[in-house]
């Protein structure tokens, strides 16, 4: 089943209609007391009379191609019973003082906290959990058919769901709406009818989005909704990730796919297994010493490429 993790600070709130009124009564008696700047200037942290930390990042708010959505906390957490008064920032930690306690927060949790779990499946619906209680708080509906893949979005709280109706469509985390559909098969420059409807991969990076299936592997324009590459792969695509300025795909076959973004073919890399049917990178800054890309598929093996160059090694089950 699908999974994704979503590190937006959604928190427990009234069920039902009550939502909005609760959180309209809340901006309405809100004092923002204490603001500090994360040490690498690219978060503002802000504290408020509700014992809540909001962090913004300041990079997608100033961007040019900002959106309201942009202007939102990308994570908020509960951290003193009363009111937020001052905070700091030194280089690993952010410091917090209320009603007579200072509390530490280590920046990289605070930037990596993940509060919710997004599932998607054979019932056609995306589901978040929050992980503190194990309970299921939203169901997102919209597809008509099975949910074949996710993609969150990095820099706001919005979930892109591909699925075997053959449309992609994007949702607000925030109001669990459905905000934007693309149905990708009635597009003739990507439709393969053939091959069928259905999206069986989906990668996001900023404004843009990459899919495939029965469909071709198409580059498109979140914004505009527009394709502007169409990949020449015969083959459906089952896995497909954005890297640097290239996007690598899998699927029938056992290669691992490179390609520009204009749609030229880099390289196809041979791995052991006849089909992949996954791609992993590891890209951890704790552990530059293990950056690898690794894939896997219709085999006990899983690949290990050391560099996009060649298949190192492999791990067996």
């Amino acid at each position: 089943m699908p999974s994704a993790l979503f590190c937006a600070g959604l928190g427990l709130r009234p069920a039902g209609g009550k939502i909005e009124v609760f959180q309209a009564l809340q901006r309405l008696h809100m004092t923002i007391f204490s603001q500090s700047v994360s040490p690498c200037g690219k978060f503002l942290a802000a504290g408020n009379n509700y014992g809540q930390i909001a962090i913004f990042s300041l990079s997608a708010a100033l961007s040019s191609e900002a959106k309201e959505e942009s202007k939102k906390p990308v994570v908020t957490f509960q951290a003193h019973d009363g009111p937020v008064y001052c905070m700091v920032s030194t280089d690993r930690h952010l410091l917090s003082a209320g009603d007579g306690e200072v509390k530490a927060w280590l920046w990289a949790e605070i930037l990596k906290k993940e509060n919710s779990l997004i599932l998607a499946g054979g019932d056609c619906q995306l589901h978040t959990m929050d992980l503190e209680t194990g309970t299921f708080t939203r169901a997102l509906r919209g597809h008509t058919d099975y949910i074949h893949c996710l993609a969150l979005r990095e820099r706001s709280p919005e979930v892109l769901s591909g699925g075997e109706d053959g449309t992609v469509r994007l949702w607000d985390l925030r109001s669990a709406q459905e905000v934007q559909t693309i149905e990708v098969y009635k597009h003739e420059e990507c439709s393969r009818p053939h091959n069928g409807r259905w999206i069986g991969c989906l990668a996001t990076d900023s404004d843009w989005m990459v899919c495939g299936g029965g469909p071709a592997l198409t580059l498109w324009h979140l914004r505009s909704s527009t394709p502007t590459t169409v990949f020449p792969m015969r083959a459906p695509q089952k896995h497909v990730t954005f890297y640097q300025d290239l996007i690598l795909s899998a699927g029938q076959g056992r290669c691992v796919n490179q390609w520009q973004l204009s749609g030229e073919l880099k390289a196809q890399v041979p791995g052991s297994s006849p089909g992949l049917l996954s791609l992993s990178l590891n890209q951890q800054p704790a552990a530059p010493e293990c950056k690898v890309l690794t894939a896997a598929g219709n085999s006990c093996r899983v690949d290990v490429f050391t560099n996009l160059g060649y298949r190192a090694f492999s791990l067996s089950f």
